[in-house]
């Protein structure tokens, strides 16, 4: 790696069995941009690494020894501010046990088992959103030459004012849920015709990462529901659409 390459995306991987967790640890490194920090079997393991600071992915199974996964995934939204993303990785299908992972705020839900090449597209996209993200942090700085050149020519943003109101909306949002992003989502949205994740990125020219997590935000607020529909292999695509308005 060069050194103007971006650090690596340091990820753990949770699961109680041994060989999945060889299996899913080697899928992530041979990943561009992934490494595997360590692998670990229960959930308090799980935490206890999560919490190090030193941790940026957690690959994590709904199905553990001592703890359930959700239960991790509470105490890392809870115990830390700054708690690394969640990937679940699990055979478990039922709607609660989703509906509970899905509001704990997850980037993402692949169904085991699942090929290298499904957990490498979802990696993927999961890299792009987070390199969209740092680019728009930095692009919304400024450095002391610019701020400088700003106080001496007496520049005014007239689109300060609106930007102001754009940012107080987003402030009442979830973190990384923005009301212009999320505005079209449910526009592009059908109470009757469901859309998959990678349909509605497609309409709303988002990445599959961005519609995942805004789905997600949906789902928890329960704005959307939930189906499925399954393909010739037998392996389900979650499809989501809007709730229908009360009659009256």
């Amino acid at each position: 790696m060069s050194p103007s390459d971006p650090a690596p995306i340091r990820v753990l991987v949770v699961d109680d069995d041994a060989g999945a967790r060889k299996l899913h640890g080697h899928y992530v490194s041979r990943a561009p941009g992934f490494a595997v920090t360590a692998t670990v079997g229960t959930g308090r393991a799980a935490v206890q690494h999560s919490l190090r600071g030193d941790v940026d992915l957690v690959l994590l199974d709904m199905r553990l020894p001592d703890v359930s996964g959700i239960d991790v995934l509470n105490r890392l939204r809870t115990v830390r501010e700054a708690s690394p993303d969640v990937l679940v990785i699990s055979s478990s299908r039922d709607q609660v046990t989703v509906r509970q992972a899905l509001a704990a705020r997850v980037i993402g839900y692949l169904v085991k088992p699942f090929t290298e090449q499904a957990l490498h597209a979802r990696l993927a996209s999961y890299r792009d959103e987070r390199r969209d993200a740092a680019a728009a942090a930095r692009e919304m700085t400024l450095g002391q030459g610019e701020i400088d050149r700003l106080q001496s020519t007496g520049r005014i943003d007239l689109r300060a004012p609106a930007r102001a109101e754009r940012d107080q909306a987003d402030a009442a949002l979830p973190k990384g849920i923005s009301e212009v992003t999320l505005s079209a989502v449910l526009s592009a949205l059908d109470p009757v015709a469901p859309l998959s994740a990678v349909e509605l990125a497609q309409r709303c020219e988002i990445s599959r990462a961005t519609a995942r997590r805004y789905l997600d935000h949906l789902v928890e607020t329960g704005a959307i529901d939930l189906a499925h529909r399954y393909g010739k292999r037998g392996r389900p695509e979650v499809l989501y659409r809007l709730v229908p308005p009360p009659a009256g």
